[in-house]
């Protein structure tokens, strides 16, 4: 990639305006929601997520939930149970050490069960607006790799890469915005590069 401002104009007027596509209604459901979201679709996620947070509201509730039941309401997710432990685990350590607070920092976050990077990028971006990094996920890695915009594919180098050159201004709106970009244009098969509106600037290199 030559012209990463060329490349920001490109997307910024394809995506003027991004957000997560997780349904949420704040940053505890948010957390939740992005902890059950790896490996699983989006989609999947907001059908389970209204009847987990119907049932178990707050942080308090979650954390002395039933395991068994919070298995049966996440199964479709994937990897039910380790999920379940992990939102469990994190519920009770919001309550009684974060006053049932979503940390507002990265260490803090990493702190928590079943949160990496990627995870605490999306709440501090998406539930706070606040630029630590960047959200590298499977989309994000496969579109900056075929973009030129990274030679390396293990997501906490790509994120590194992606920090160095752009602008910290744009951060949080750029995951969002390759993340949309991965899912309208640049698929894992069959990418859609005739109609791609960074199909010209692209080295179509592959994963």
């Amino acid at each position: 990639m030559k012209d990463i401002k060329e490349l920001l104009f490109v997307l910024k007027k394809e995506y003027p305006k991004t957000a997560t596509a997780l349904r949420h209604e704040n940053p505890f459901q948010l957390l939740i929601a992005t902890i059950l979201s790896a490996q699983c679709t989006d989609e999947r996620v907001n059908m389970v997520t209204p009847v987990l947070f119907r049932k178990y509201p707050t942080p308090e509730r979650l954390g002395k939930g039933d395991l068994n039941d919070i298995e049966s309401i996440i199964h479709s997710t994937g990897f039910y149970k380790s999920k379940a432990r992990s939102i469990k685990e994190t519920s009770r350590i919001l309550a009684e050490k974060f006053s049932s607070k979503v940390p507002r920092t990265m260490n803090e976050l990493l702190s928590l069960k079943g949160v990496a990077r990627k995870t605490a990028n999306v709440v501090l971006g998406n539930g706070y607006g606040i630029a630590e990094g960047i959200v590298v996920d499977t989309h994000v890695k496969r579109v900056s790799f075929r973009l030129g915009l990274t030679k390396n594919t293990s997501p906490a180098k790509v994120e590194k890469d992606l920090m160095k050159i752009i602008p910290e201004k744009d951060w949080i709106w750029f995951s969002n915005a390759l993340i949309l970009h991965g899912r309208k244009y640049c698929a894992w098969r069959n990418p859609l590069c005739n109609k791609c509106p960074a199909e010209k600037m692209c080295p179509k290199q592959g994963l």
